[in-house]
């Protein structure tokens, strides 16, 4: 009787500590926000219209995930707190929305251009990418204009 009492205490105690663990800090930037390679005009060239429709897309997910928050970050693991933004409920919350609206903008850009993008004519899709990649390699050097 006494050992099932301890486990069942133990139990009740171990529950009731988890319910007030504080939850990880939710990074600014979340997600997968880098690409694996650019490329150059010949390369993307010798690729199928498919592979430039996936690399396009992936582009997109980057831009749409950093470049609104470039003021804060620039890669993913920055949290409020590690900028000095009091850990509030507020901005939490309003950091919650500003995520769960960047997916949904991303989320609907995406349905949009699976259903039209492989209408683009292969060209423009090589230039957009490559346009997009020069963007992207230019958060490289975002920290040289932060002077303070």
């Amino acid at each position: 009787m006494k050992t099932k009492l301890t486990i069942l205490s133990i139990v009740f105690l171990l529950i009731t500590s988890s319910g007030f663990a504080q939850k990880d800090p939710q990074s600014i930037i979340s997600g997968k926000v880098s690409i694996s390679k650019y490329h150059d005009r010949s390369e993307l060239d010798q690729m199928v219209k498919g592979d430039l429709l996936s690399l396009y897309n992936e582009r997109i997910e980057v831009i749409v995930k950093i470049l609104p928050n470039i003021a804060f970050a620039t890669k993913p693991g920055v949290t409020m707190s590690s900028l000095g933004i009091p850990d509030t409920k507020d901005n939490r919350k309003a950091l919650e929305e500003n995520i769960q609206a960047s997916n949904t903008y991303f989320d609907s850009t995406i349905e949009f251009q699976n259903k039209v993008l492989p209408y683009s004519d292969k060209s423009n899709l090589i230039s957009a990418i490559l346009f997009y990649e020069e963007t992207l390699k230019s958060l490289h050097t975002y920290s040289e204009f932060n002077k303070y």
